[in-house]
C-alpha cells in the first residue's frame, strides 16, 4: 500500500481532518493533502509529525499489519542465514567496547587498526587455503 493511501486511511479511521492534521503537525493542509493524492513524498521528519498527530507509531505508516514487523537477523551479501559477528550475546558486548575505544582514538591510529585487520584476515585465509591444498584427496582411488 502507497504512503498516500495509507496516510489517508489512517487519518479517516482516526476520523481527523487535513485540517487537524495541519493543527497538530504544523504542517500546512495543502501539504497534507498533497502527500495523499500521491503528489508529494514526505521526509521522515515529516512522517513523525504526522505519526505523533494520528497518536500511532511510525511504522504503522509504512508498514501494513496489526504487529510490528519482525526485524530481519542481518546477514553478509551472498551469505545464508550467517548472522553477523558481534549482533548478539557476548560478541555484541565486546563490539560495544571496541566502538567506545575506538572513538578515543585519533583517525590514524582507528585507520592502521583497521590496515592490522585486513592484514590478519588475508594471513589466516593464506595459510587456510595452503593447509586445505596439502590434505590428501579423499576423492581420489583407492590403493588396492
Amino acid at each position: 500500500m502507497l504512503i498516500a493511501e495509507r496516510l489517508r486511511t489512517l487519518r479517516e479511521a482516526k476520523k481527523l481532518s487535513q485540517g487537524e492534521v495541519e493543527e497538530r503537525t504544523g504542517l500546512l493542509r495543502c501539504y497534507i493533502s498533497r502527500i495523499e493524492n500521491g503528489h508529494t513524498v514526505p521526509s521522515i521528519p515529516n512522517l513523525e509529525k504526522i505519526a505523533r498527530a494520528l497518536e500511532i507509531p511510525l511504522y504503522a505508516l509504512l508498514y501494513d499489519g496489526e504487529e510490528p514487523p519482525e526485524i530481519p537477523k542481518k546477514v553478509l551479501p551472498g551469505a545464508r542465514a550467517q548472522t553477523l559477528w558481534g549482533s548478539s550475546g557476548k560478541e555484541e558486548r565486546m563490539l560495544s567496547k571496541f566502538r567506545q575505544l575506538m572513538g578515543r582514538l585519533g583517525e590514524e591510529d582507528r585507520r592502521l587498526l583497521v590496515l592490522v585487520a585486513q592484514r590478519i584476515v588475508r594471513l589466516r585465509a593464506r595459510r587456510s587455503a595452503r593447509k586445505a591444498e596439502r590434505l590428501p584427496n579423499e576423492s581420489g582411488p583407492s590403493g588396492t
